[in-house]
C-alpha cells in the first residue's frame, strides 16, 4: 500500500493585492508564501525534502521562467532542496500536488513543500486574455474568439443547451452564489466588491456579454496571488508527533487524474452518445472516490470546485453526481449548494469570487478543504465538515485533478 498523505500545513497570500502595481515580482511573491506555509506548518525549510511548484504562465507575463529554482532563491535553507515546476495551464497547482504525493508515496521524500504561483496584473486585460489562450490548441480552435475561454466556455454552455436545455438564470445563479459567499474570505480578491441586482441578470449595460452567451459575472477573475501546503509522509509523522498535535493536520483520503486531446470540440464528439458531457471528468471524480473509499458525492461535506466561469461549475454539480446529467439546475434551484445547504459548493468564494491566479488554483483548493475539515476555515466554516472534494481542470478539461481530503 502506497504511504499515507497528510497536509500539515497552508497558506494563500491575499488574492486582493495587486503586487504588480506593487512593483513586485515572483521572488516577493514566493518569499510571502513559503515562509507563510512553513509557519502554518510549524515547520522549517529544514524539515523540506522536495518542492514542486505549480505555475502556468511566468513566461508570458513577466518573462521569467526556471521558477522550480525560484524558492531556493528567496531562502537560502532551501538551497539544494530538490525542486521542478508544473505546467498544466489551470491545474498546474493540481498537477504540482499529485508529484509531490508520488514523492511521498514511493518513500522517495518523506515531506514536500507544495507551491502555486502565478502573476496576471502585468498587462492589459486584452493582453492577458490572449496569453490565457495559450492554453487551447493554438491556430486551431477558437481563431474567431477575442477571448478564448469566454468563448470556450460559452460553447460547453450550447453544448449543454442543445443536449438537455439550459436557462442562463441558473448560470448567472452560480455566479451571485460565488460572489457572495467571497464576502467572508478574508483572503478572496471580490471581498470588497458591490454588486446590484442587474449584476447578475441578462442586463447588457449591469452585466455586458463578454463572449457568446457569458457575461462579465460569469467570469473569474484575472489574479496574483500564490498558494502553498506541506505534505508528509507517516515516517515523517513518527518523527515529528508534535505535527500531529491539536488536531490541525488533514489526510489525502483519494485522488483522480485524467488527461485527454485539446481541443474541446474533440471532447465534445467523442462524449455526444454518452450521458456525461466531460465523462473523463467524471471518471476523475469517482477514481478519487473510489481511492478514498466512499460511497460518491453524498459522502462529502462540501466542495471547492473550479469554476473558472459560472459554466465549469454548472458542469461540476452533475459529474460530481449531485444531480443526475443535464440536472444541474436543480441543485441551484434547491438550494442545495449554499452553506448550510446539501452539498456546499465552493464556500471559499470559489475561482470567481475568490480569485484565480492560475497556477495556484488547484493548490488554493487544498488549502481550503483542509482548512475545513480540521476546523479552521473561519467565517466560512462548513458546520462538521469531515471530508471535501476538490476539482481542478486546465484548459477545456484537458487536465483534470480532483482529490478528496478528510480529518485526521
Amino acid at each position: 500500500m502506497p504511504e499515507a498523505v497528510w497536509i500539515v500545513g497552508g497558506y494563500q497570500t491575499d488574492f486582493a493585492r495587486n503586487w504588480s502595481k506593487a512593483g513586485q515580482g515572483f521572488d516577493e511573491l514566493t518569499e510571502d508564501v513559503v515562509h507563510g506555509t512553513l509557519a502554518e506548518a510549524r515547520l522549517s525549510p529544514a524539515d523540506v525534502g522536495v518542492v514542486h511548484v505549480g505555475n502556468a504562465f511566468g513566461q508570458l507575463f513577466t518573462g521569467q521562467g526556471q521558477l522550480g529554482g525560484m524558492p531556493a532563491t528567496v531562502e537560502p535553507e532551501l538551497w539544494e532542496v530538490p525542486s521542478a515546476r508544473h505546467e498544466a495551464a489551470c491545474a498546474s497547482g493540481g498537477v504540482a500536488a499529485l508529484a509531490a504525493m508520488a514523492d511521498i508515496e514511493s518513500g522517495r521524500y518523506d515531506s514536500a513543500l507544495v507551491l502555486g504561483l502565478e502573476l496576471e496584473r502585468t498587462v492589459p486585460g486584452d493582453l492577458a486574455a490572449r496569453h490565457l489562450g495559450a492554453a487551447a490548441w493554438v491556430g486551431h480552435e477558437g481563431q474567431d474568439a477575442k477571448f478564448m475561454w469566454p468563448y470556450m466556455f460559452s460553447a460547453l454552455a450550447d453544448e449543454y443547451d442543445r443536449r438537455y436545455g439550459l436557462d442562463d438564470a441558473h448560470l448567472r445563479a452560480v455566479a451571485e452564489l460565488n460572489f457572495r459567499n467571497a464576502r467572508a474570505n478574508p483572503n478572496a480578491q471580490t471581498r470588497a466588491w458591490t454588486f446590484t441586482d442587474a449584476s447578475f441578470t441578462d442586463d447588457d449595460a449591469a452585466n455586458p456579454v463578454i463572449e457568446g452567451r457569458v457575461r462579465r459575472t460569469d467570469c473569474s477573475q484575472v489574479t496574483d496571488g500564490a498558494a502553498g501546503v506541506v505534505l508528509v509522509g507517516e515516517r515523517f509523522l513518527a518523527r515529528h508527533p508534535e505535527v500531529a498535535a491539536g488536531g490541525r493536520i488533514a489526510r489525502v483520503l483519494g485522488w483522480g487524474h485524467r488527461t485527454v486531446g485539446l481541443p474541446l470540440a474533440a471532447k465534445l464528439e467523442r462524449s455526444a452518445a454518452l450521458p456525461y458531457v466531460l465523462p473523463h471528468v467524471r471518471r476523475a471524480i469517482t477514481d478519487a472516490f473510489t481511492r478514498a473509499g466512499i460511497g460518491g458525492v453524498d459522502d462529502l461535506d462540501g466542495i471547492e470546485t473550479h469554476d473558472c466561469f459560472t459554466m465549469s461549475q454548472y458542469a461540476a454539480i452533475d459529474h460530481f453526481g449531485i444531480t443526475g446529467p443535464g440536472e444541474s439546475w436543480k441543485a441551484i434551484k434547491n438550494g442545495d449548494l449554499e452553506i448550510g445547504g446539501r452539498i456546499p459548493v465552493n464556500p471559499s468564494g470559489g475561482l470567481i469570487g475568490g480569485g484565480h491566479p492560475v497556477g495556484a488554483t488547484g493548490v488554493r483548493m487544498l488549502v481550503d478543504a483542509a482548512r475545513q475539515v480540521t476546523g479552521r476555515a473561519g467565517a466560512y466554516q462548513l458546520e462538521g465538515a469531515r471530508r471535501i472534494g476538490t476539482l481542478n481542470i486546465g484548459g477545456s478539461t484537458t487536465t483534470t485533478v480532483t482529490f478528496v481530503v478528510g480529518a485526521e
